[in-house]
Protein backbone atom coordinates (compact mmCIF):
# COMPACT_ATOMS: atom_id res chain seq x y z
CA UNK A 1 0.00 0.00 0.00
CA UNK A 2 1.25 3.49 -0.71
CA UNK A 3 1.12 6.21 2.17
CA UNK A 4 0.90 9.77 0.77
CA UNK A 5 3.71 10.86 3.37
CA UNK A 6 3.93 14.17 5.41
CA UNK A 7 7.30 14.48 7.33
CA UNK A 8 7.37 15.39 10.68
CA UNK A 9 10.58 17.03 12.54
CA UNK A 10 10.48 16.05 16.04
CA UNK A 11 13.10 18.41 17.60
CA UNK A 12 12.70 16.75 21.04
CA UNK A 13 14.92 13.54 19.69
CA UNK A 14 16.64 15.18 16.81
CA UNK A 15 14.66 12.72 14.19
CA UNK A 16 12.52 13.12 10.84
CA UNK A 17 9.32 10.82 11.96
CA UNK A 18 7.24 10.13 8.49
CA UNK A 19 3.53 9.87 9.31
CA UNK A 20 0.78 8.85 7.04
CA UNK A 21 -2.73 10.86 6.58
CA UNK A 22 -4.27 9.01 9.87
CA UNK A 23 -1.56 10.64 11.83
CA UNK A 24 0.09 7.13 12.53
CA UNK A 25 3.65 7.24 12.99
CA UNK A 26 5.24 5.03 10.08
CA UNK A 27 9.22 5.16 10.19
CA UNK A 28 11.74 6.88 11.86
CA UNK A 29 14.23 7.79 9.18
CA UNK A 30 17.65 9.50 10.29
CA UNK A 31 18.49 11.90 12.87
CA UNK A 32 18.62 15.84 11.35
CA UNK A 33 21.39 17.34 13.41
CA UNK A 34 25.21 16.22 13.32
CA UNK A 35 25.60 12.30 13.57
CA UNK A 36 27.32 10.49 15.39
CA UNK A 37 31.01 11.56 13.86
CA UNK A 38 30.51 14.92 13.87
CA UNK A 39 29.62 15.49 10.13
CA UNK A 40 26.90 18.30 8.59
CA UNK A 41 24.23 16.82 6.49
CA UNK A 42 24.96 19.86 4.66
CA UNK A 43 28.38 19.89 3.35
CA UNK A 44 27.98 23.22 1.19
CA UNK A 45 25.33 25.29 -1.28
CA UNK A 46 26.13 26.68 -4.20
CA UNK A 47 23.83 29.48 -5.67
CA UNK A 48 22.88 33.33 -6.61
CA UNK A 49 23.26 35.57 -4.40
CA UNK A 50 19.91 36.97 -4.83
CA UNK A 51 19.07 39.33 -1.31
CA UNK A 52 21.48 40.37 1.30
CA UNK A 53 20.11 40.93 5.61
CA UNK A 54 21.01 41.99 8.39
CA UNK A 55 23.80 38.84 9.64
CA UNK A 56 22.27 36.77 6.42
CA UNK A 57 22.03 36.54 2.44
CA UNK A 58 19.71 34.58 0.68
CA UNK A 59 21.35 31.83 -2.02
CA UNK A 60 19.34 30.77 -4.88
CA UNK A 61 19.92 27.05 -5.84
CA UNK A 62 17.41 25.95 -8.41
CA UNK A 63 14.64 27.78 -7.42
CA UNK A 64 14.63 27.18 -3.97
CA UNK A 65 16.15 30.43 -1.66
CA UNK A 66 18.48 29.47 1.60
CA UNK A 67 18.88 31.79 4.27
CA UNK A 68 22.33 31.36 5.59
CA UNK A 69 23.89 33.28 8.41
CA UNK A 70 27.28 34.69 8.05
CA UNK A 71 29.51 36.58 10.09
CA UNK A 72 30.49 40.79 9.70
CA UNK A 73 33.36 39.76 7.56
CA UNK A 74 31.40 37.96 5.19
CA UNK A 75 29.14 40.39 5.06
CA UNK A 76 31.43 42.85 4.12
CA UNK A 77 32.00 40.54 0.82
CA UNK A 78 29.36 38.93 -0.33
CA UNK A 79 27.43 42.32 -1.66
CA UNK A 80 27.12 41.68 -5.64
CA UNK A 81 24.15 40.82 -6.51
CA UNK A 82 23.60 37.55 -8.87
CA UNK A 83 27.19 36.14 -8.42
CA UNK A 84 27.77 33.06 -7.48
CA UNK A 85 28.19 31.72 -3.91
CA UNK A 86 29.71 28.40 -2.51
CA UNK A 87 29.18 28.39 1.10
CA UNK A 88 30.08 25.90 3.23
CA UNK A 89 27.70 25.47 6.14
CA UNK A 90 26.86 24.42 9.51
CA UNK A 91 22.96 22.99 9.94
CA UNK A 92 22.40 23.98 13.51
CA UNK A 93 19.14 22.39 14.88
CA UNK A 94 17.21 23.85 18.08
CA UNK A 95 13.54 23.21 19.68
CA UNK A 96 12.36 26.24 17.83
CA UNK A 97 14.53 26.70 14.16
CA UNK A 98 16.78 24.77 12.15
CA UNK A 99 19.31 27.52 10.66
CA UNK A 100 22.33 27.44 8.38
CA UNK A 101 25.69 29.52 9.00
CA UNK A 102 27.45 29.82 6.12
CA UNK A 103 31.65 30.70 5.61
CA UNK A 104 33.33 30.72 1.97
CA UNK A 105 36.36 29.49 3.60
CA UNK A 106 36.56 25.66 5.12
CA UNK A 107 39.08 26.96 7.69
CA UNK A 108 36.69 29.75 9.11
CA UNK A 109 33.82 26.55 9.71
CA UNK A 110 36.39 24.78 11.05
CA UNK A 111 37.10 27.47 13.44
CA UNK A 112 33.04 28.27 14.04
CA UNK A 113 32.74 24.34 15.06
CA UNK A 114 35.23 24.40 17.68
CA UNK A 115 34.02 27.51 19.09
CA UNK A 116 30.80 26.20 19.19
CA UNK A 117 32.84 23.57 21.42
CA UNK A 118 33.19 25.50 24.04
CA UNK A 119 30.52 26.08 26.94
CA UNK A 120 28.45 28.81 26.80
CA UNK A 121 29.00 29.76 23.36
CA UNK A 122 26.47 29.40 21.00
CA UNK A 123 26.07 30.08 16.97
CA UNK A 124 25.39 33.63 17.55
CA UNK A 125 28.55 34.43 19.68
CA UNK A 126 30.81 32.67 17.55
CA UNK A 127 29.59 34.68 14.41
CA UNK A 128 30.36 38.08 16.61
CA UNK A 129 33.76 36.58 17.39
CA UNK A 130 34.78 35.51 13.74
CA UNK A 131 33.25 39.04 13.17
CA UNK A 132 36.11 40.76 14.99
CA UNK A 133 38.80 38.37 14.00
CA UNK A 134 39.98 36.48 11.15
CA UNK A 135 40.41 32.29 11.99
CA UNK A 136 44.06 33.03 12.24
CA UNK A 137 44.02 36.02 14.28
CA UNK A 138 41.51 33.87 17.02
CA UNK A 139 44.06 31.01 16.91
CA UNK A 140 47.02 32.80 17.51
CA UNK A 141 45.17 34.63 20.42
CA UNK A 142 44.26 31.76 21.84
CA UNK A 143 47.57 30.24 21.80
CA UNK A 144 49.55 33.03 23.16
CA UNK A 145 46.63 33.16 26.24
CA UNK A 146 45.51 36.69 25.42
CA UNK A 147 41.87 37.10 26.90
CA UNK A 148 41.77 40.73 27.19
CA UNK A 149 42.18 40.82 22.74
CA UNK A 150 39.27 38.20 22.79
CA UNK A 151 37.29 40.22 24.90
CA UNK A 152 37.21 42.61 22.77
CA UNK A 153 34.39 40.31 20.61
CA UNK A 154 31.02 41.12 21.30
CA UNK A 155 28.95 39.83 23.68
CA UNK A 156 32.62 38.24 24.73
CA UNK A 157 33.59 38.83 28.51
CA UNK A 158 37.32 38.40 29.95
CA UNK A 159 35.68 35.34 31.89
CA UNK A 160 34.54 33.94 28.93
CA UNK A 161 37.52 34.39 26.94
CA UNK A 162 39.61 32.83 29.63
CA UNK A 163 37.40 29.63 29.42
CA UNK A 164 37.68 30.06 25.54
CA UNK A 165 41.58 29.58 25.77
CA UNK A 166 41.18 26.86 28.36
CA UNK A 167 39.14 24.76 26.34
CA UNK A 168 40.65 24.99 22.72
CA UNK A 169 44.51 25.55 23.56
CA UNK A 170 45.13 21.82 23.58
CA UNK A 171 42.97 22.17 20.58
CA UNK A 172 45.32 23.99 18.17
CA UNK A 173 48.67 24.09 17.32
CA UNK A 174 51.05 27.17 16.68
CA UNK A 175 53.08 25.20 13.94
CA UNK A 176 50.06 24.83 12.01
CA UNK A 177 48.63 28.36 13.17
CA UNK A 178 51.77 29.40 11.44
CA UNK A 179 51.59 27.70 7.98
CA UNK A 180 47.75 28.42 7.42
CA UNK A 181 48.09 31.59 7.91
CA UNK A 182 51.13 31.97 5.57
CA UNK A 183 49.10 30.14 2.95
CA UNK A 184 45.92 32.23 3.90
CA UNK A 185 47.91 35.38 2.67
CA UNK A 186 49.87 33.95 -0.17
CA UNK A 187 45.79 32.94 -1.59
CA UNK A 188 44.34 36.36 -1.26
CA UNK A 189 47.99 38.12 -2.34
CA UNK A 190 47.73 36.42 -5.46
CA UNK A 191 43.90 37.08 -6.45
CA UNK A 192 44.19 40.39 -6.42
CA UNK A 193 44.41 42.56 -9.60
CA UNK A 194 48.35 44.01 -9.85
CA UNK A 195 47.43 47.38 -8.73
CA UNK A 196 45.87 46.01 -5.02
CA UNK A 197 48.95 43.49 -4.94
CA UNK A 198 51.15 46.51 -5.07
CA UNK A 199 49.71 48.64 -2.53
CA UNK A 200 49.45 45.60 -0.18
CA UNK A 201 53.08 45.22 -0.80
CA UNK A 202 53.56 49.31 -0.05
CA UNK A 203 51.25 49.09 2.77
CA UNK A 204 53.59 46.27 4.12
CA UNK A 205 56.91 48.34 3.32
CA UNK A 206 55.21 51.16 5.45
CA UNK A 207 55.60 48.48 8.51
CA UNK A 208 51.98 47.54 8.55
CA UNK A 209 51.31 43.21 8.70
CA UNK A 210 50.35 41.44 5.80
CA UNK A 211 47.35 40.97 7.57
CA UNK A 212 46.29 44.34 8.17
CA UNK A 213 47.18 45.67 4.76
CA UNK A 214 45.25 43.07 2.38
CA UNK A 215 42.34 43.35 4.84
CA UNK A 216 42.19 47.60 4.58
CA UNK A 217 42.76 47.09 0.84
CA UNK A 218 40.63 44.41 0.20
CA UNK A 219 37.97 47.21 1.66
CA UNK A 220 38.69 49.92 -0.40
CA UNK A 221 35.61 50.23 -3.32
CA UNK A 222 36.82 49.23 -6.46
CA UNK A 223 37.49 51.87 -9.15
CA UNK A 224 38.07 51.55 -13.33
CA UNK A 225 40.64 54.32 -12.60
CA UNK A 226 41.87 53.40 -9.41
CA UNK A 227 45.88 52.85 -9.63
CA UNK A 228 48.35 51.70 -6.97
CA UNK A 229 48.39 55.17 -5.56
CA UNK A 230 44.80 56.14 -5.27
CA UNK A 231 44.15 52.36 -3.48
CA UNK A 232 47.04 52.66 -1.48
CA UNK A 233 45.59 56.57 -0.10
CA UNK A 234 41.91 54.76 0.21
CA UNK A 235 43.78 52.02 2.26
CA UNK A 236 45.83 54.39 4.29
CA UNK A 237 42.85 56.55 5.36
CA UNK A 238 41.08 53.24 6.68
CA UNK A 239 44.07 52.42 8.64
CA UNK A 240 44.54 55.97 10.35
Amino acid sequence: MRWDIICIYQMRHGKKTETNRSGKNHVTVWNIKQNNRGENMIAYIKGELVETLPGSVILDVHGIGYRIYISGRESEQLTKMGSQVKLHTYFHVKEDAMQLYGFQHKDDLEVFSLLLGVSGIGPKAALGILTAFSADDLRFAVLSEDAKTIAKAPGIGVKTAKKMILELKDKLDLEDAFEKKLLHEQEAEETLPDARGEAVEALTALGYSPADALRAVQKVEPGDDMDTEAILKAALKRMI
